[in-house]
């Protein structure tokens, strides 16, 4: 099987790719004989296509003789080789409308297509993600948006530096006051956020003592969903039936919010589910959070105030507290700073891509070298241009009918 790696064309441009030069010769020695492997040559790559050549792996133009071609975000409609069998992001398993023309085409281009999304082991757990590098990345920009706001501290960018060591470093210069932050989240995401907070020296402490006591250090809480939500009859809080059926809940984190100065949300959010607060509570003089890192980044989903996602090179928007409007980044004293970039990995690429290109070898190269993988069957959405029973469901989605629920990315 011939592998190829495709240079990503999504515009803005992502550094990340599947596997390391150092991954590939490590493939290429242990696999040699049934696996090949074929770099796309790119400019904007994290890994140079020197550092390919170094490691004896081909760096050409064009890759589309390979059998499977590899990227990370979705490929452009005139990009796309008919006939082939693509892996990457593809962002359409949940209805993403901007995403519909890139499945449509996929299909008329008679395309068989795999999706990292729902690469998962025999339990139904995701085997493959960046989840956390968002976190990392995402709690290291919300204390760059708290220095920047409150002027205690500057932090060089984290798209600017080289590597997690780097980052390591500038976070040698955070100096906290006696500061709350709570976190959203106990999954890969937010486990990326305390390695970061951590790191910083930051002290975790419990919900109770969070809320109850002030402290003479900066602190973080971990909440998780039955922290801030709870049925709207009684009061209570069943796992099983929050899954089932959120719309029975409804949230109490306002009393988090009166005592936090930075929420870093890094929680999975259903659509159906409460949201964490409303536009209206932000104008009280009660509700303290004056930074927010949205890692989850949905558009009016659980953090009403993500109006819209930011970017790499322009990270921070403010949201006036009375009249809910945009304003320019750190604007104005008394507004909310919210950062809400929807591609953090790629700020430090070639740390995610190292850490990527691992879980691929350990869970996909296997599969790959199957002849019959129900793994990889249950990742594929489309099969030589046709959609996979499992994916049927999209059959509505393509046609551009509108979904009957309203999917959000996560």
């Amino acid at each position: 099987m011939k592998i190829g790696l495709i240079k990503e064309c999504k515009i803005p441009a992502d550094k990340r790719v599947a596997f390391t030069p150092r991954q590939l010769s490590e493939l290429t020695i242990q696999y040699g004989g049934k696996l090949s492997f074929y770099v796309e040559s790119s400019p904007i790559r994290c890994f140079s296509d020197e550092e390919y050549t170094a490691e004896g792996i081909e760096v050409l133009d064009d890759v589309s003789f390979c059998d499977l071609l590899m990227g990370i975000k979705e490929v452009p409609v005139y990009k796309l080789v008919p006939g082939k069998k693509y892996l990457f992001f593809s962002h359409t398993i949940k209805e993403q409308a901007n995403n519909r023309d890139l499945l449509r085409a996929v299909l008329d281009k008679g395309i068989t297509l795999l999706d990292y999304e729902v690469l998962k082991d025999h339990k139904g757990n995701r085997t493959v993600a960046f989840g956390r590098w968002a976190g990392i990345v995402g709690a290291y920009n919300g204390l760059w948006t708290y220095g920047k706001k409150s002027g205690l501290f500057d932090l060089k960018r984290a798209y600017l530096c080289f590597d997690r060591s780097e980052i390591h470093q500038e976070l040698l210069k955070v100096q906290l006051p006696p500061i709350k932050i709570i976190v959203t989240g106990t999954g890969r995401v937010a486990h990326g956020v305390m390695e970061i907070l951590d790191q910083v020296g930051i002290r975790k402490v419990g919900t109770k003592e969070f809320l109850q006591q002030y402290f003479d250090e900066a602190v973080y809480s971990v909440l998780s969903c039955e922290d801030y939500n709870r049925r709207k009859t009684d009061g209570g809080y069943d796992q099983k039936e929050f899954y089932s059926s959120p719309g029975l809940y409804e949230s109490h984190f306002l009393k988090y919010a009166e005592v936090s100065d930075i929420l870093i949300a890094a929680a999975y959010w259903d659509h159906r589910a409460p949201k964490l607060f409303n536009p209206l509570d932000i104008k009280s003089e009660d509700f303290s959070i004056s930074v927010i890192a949205d890692i989850t980044c949905d558009i009016n989903g659980s953090i009403p105030t993500t109006t819209r996602p930011s970017t790499i090179l322009d990270p921070v928007y403010d949201i006036d507290r009375e009249s809910f409007s945009e304003l320019p980044a750190f604007g104005k004293q008394s507004s909310i700073s919210l950062m809400a970039i929807d591609n953090l990995p790629t700020e430090l690429p070639r740390d995610a891509s190292e850490e990527f290109g691992t879980q691929l070898m350990q869970h996909l190269v296997p599969e790959l070298l199957k002849e019959e993988s129900a793994i990889l069957d249950q990742a594929t959405i489309t099969k030589n241009g046709d959609l996979t029973i499992e994916f049927i469901y999209l059959k509505d989605y393509v046609a551009g009918k509108e979904p009957s629920e309203d999917y959000e990315e996560h």
